[in-house]
């Protein structure tokens, strides 16, 4: 009898007379087609022969196990070995590669190899840049940085340039400048960490001084047009603002009703020459009264004179005066003060004694104690005091009476 398998054989009961081999259907080989050809296996709840559909890429054989489970190739995975393993690309569609992330991820998708979840502060398909705010350097390679440029100075972006140890930021924002964005720049200065604008109300040519201000303090520099001031606001000393309160013009002479009389030498004058100005006021500076009536060369020490101030003027003689009343007081002082002290030796109390044999007398010379209690003189308990200011001793022994 042939007795060829029921699911293998093409006919149970047809075989070869002389080997007694079956017709066996595809994927069943054996003398009696009982068996799974190579590249198929048995699936035990069916008891048939399935193919095992590996990937010729992934695969290292075309057999599998009895579960239909194919022997895959390293960083393949998947039950017929068309999948990639974790940390693996498709590469070329032929074989799984590792992922390319710069060390910076462990995944990436597996038919186009992109970076997943990169770290480190790192993006891009393959996790070779540096995300914003991070810069790039070198050592170690691809390790990404924080930048050193604010958000509030800067883009908050930088980069290094090649051999350059340092990054520069990219973009300073109005008013900050340098490598860190973190100076002021022209016309700006540094106000608690922050870069305000120079407040000179226009008075300052920035072609002159180009800082405008001081970068520490604001304090303006090179005021222009007679101005002055920490913020160039203020006129200089000889000069008004103008009624709309805009330039600083120079201070005219104000006229007034006394009409006074100047006479100066002409250079190449033989006489002197006598002006009569019209009425000038007495509160003529003396630089606006040399402007209108100009002096020789030789008045020049009354000129200079003339350049003091009446204000320091007046300072000066006020505190001479001080000076004198204070030296006045300390002599005063110093004679009441020896006078006292000689009165009060002159007029120290003192006391005259005198004995004659048993009687003993005194008296007070001192005029400021008229009524001087006497009784204490003497220590004897015994002593009495007559009111004629005579003293009497009485002892146990002897009675001394005056």
């Amino acid at each position: 009898l042939c007795n060829c398998s029921i699911v293998g054989s093409a006919s149970a009961a047809e075989c070869n007379g002389t080997t007694g081999q079956c017709p066996c259907l595809e994927g069943y080989v054996g003398l009696r087609c009982e068996s799974c050809a190579e590249g198929f296996y048995l699936d035990l709840r069916s008891q048939q022969c399935h193919r095992c559909n590996c990937s010729h890429a992934g695969s290292s054989s075309a057999r599998c196990d009895d579960s239909g489970k194919c022997q895959c190739k390293v960083g393949v995975t998947g039950l017929k070995c068309d999948e990639c393993s974790d940390g693996y690309y498709w590469f070329n569609d032929t074989t799984c590669e590792p992922c390319q992330c710069n060390n910076h991820s462990k995944t990436c998708e597996s038919s186009t190899g992109i970076c997943l979840r990169c770290q480190d502060n790192t993006k891009g398909n393959y996790c070779e840049l540096c995300k914003d705010g991070f810069y790039s350097s070198t050592h170690p390679a691809h390790t990404c940085h924080r930048c050193p440029c604010s958000t509030v100075a800067s883009t908050g972006t930088c980069r290094i340039q090649p051999g350059e140890a340092a990054p520069t930021c990219d973009k300073c924002k109005t008013g900050y400048t340098g490598q860190n964005c973190n100076q002021c720049d022209h016309g700006y200065y540094n106000s608690d960490s922050i870069c305000v604008r120079c407040k000179c109300n226009g008075n300052v040519d920035p072609a002159l001084s180009p800082s405008v201000c001081k970068p520490d303090s604001g304090e303006c520099i090179g005021c222009l047009y007679h101005t002055a001031g920490f913020h160039c606001e203020e006129c200089e000393e000889g000069y008004i603002r103008d009624p709309d309160g805009t330039n600083c013009t120079k201070k005219e002479a104000t006229l007034g009703p006394v009409t006074r009389e100047f006479t100066t030498s002409a250079p190449n004058a033989s006489k002197a020459t006598s002006f009569s100005t019209a009425v000038i006021n007495s509160t003529l500076s003396p630089t606006t009264i040399q402007t209108l009536f100009p002096m020789s060369s030789s008045d020049n020490s009354t000129s200079a004179f003339a350049d003091v101030s009446w204000t320091q003027f007046n300072i000066i003689i006020l505190t001479v005066i001080i000076i004198v009343v204070v030296l006045l007081m300390g002599f005063v002082g110093a004679v009441y003060m020896y006078r006292e002290y000689q009165n009060r030796k002159l007029n120290a109390p003192f006391w005259t004694i005198e004995l004659k044999e048993d009687n003993i007398s005194f008296s007070s010379y001192h005029d400021s104690i008229p009524n001087a209690d006497v009784s204490g003189l003497l220590e004897d308990d015994g002593n009495e005091v007559a009111p004629n200011g005579q003293l009497t001793l009485t002892t146990p022994m002897h009675n001394y009476k005056a």
